[in-house]
């Protein structure tokens, strides 16, 4: 337990003594945020009797903090502490807008992530961000989450679960 910070360790013994899914997961917190997320496309093929491999996860990003939230999602989960590299995340607008100066890797606000059928999947004005443990890329790999853009993105921007500025 020592690698948890105090709130992480008091948020893990409320989720694993209630059974109830926290308000927002820190996605970072897992060893294997993958099993995770497969986690939220296997509880709606179950409830829905939907193929699995069939399945598909829809990204929406709030306009809110962590702080904001007040009650889990019905179906998917709110997932927060997420970094942006490349570009940041225009709360205002909904969409990836250009980085700013000095901003390397702006915080996310929350999103919230729910299965859907691959069929159901908007895919049009699209970027397909990759998401990594770590700026390290590569073997870190996690998913590929598709955010709203406005115009078309060709800088290798990507998420992380870690920030290391």
């Amino acid at each position: 337990y020592i690698w948890l910070s105090p709130f992480a360790f008091q948020e893990l013994e409320a989720w694993t003594t209630d059974f109830a899914l926290p308000t927002t997961v820190w996605l970072a917190g897992f060893f294997n945020p993958q099993s995770f997320l497969t986690a939220i496309m296997q509880s709606m093929a179950r409830k829905n009797e939907w193929p699995l491999d069939r399945m598909c996860l829809s990204v929406e990003v709030t306009k809110k903090n962590r702080e904001d939230m007040t009650a889990p999602p019905r179906e998917g989960s709110y997932v927060h502490g997420l970094f942006m590299e490349g570009a940041r995340w225009d709360i205002q607008t909904g969409v990836i807008s250009d980085a700013r100066l000095k901003e390397l890797t702006p915080s996310m606000p929350v999103i919230f992530i729910k299965a859907i059928p691959v069929d159901r999947m908007d895919t049009k004005n699209m970027y397909e961000c990759p998401v990594y443990k770590t700026r390290m890329r590569g073997p870190t790999y996690v998913w590929t989450f598709n955010l709203s853009q406005k115009k078309f993105l060709i800088k290798g921007v990507t998420i992380f679960t870690h920030s290391l500025t």
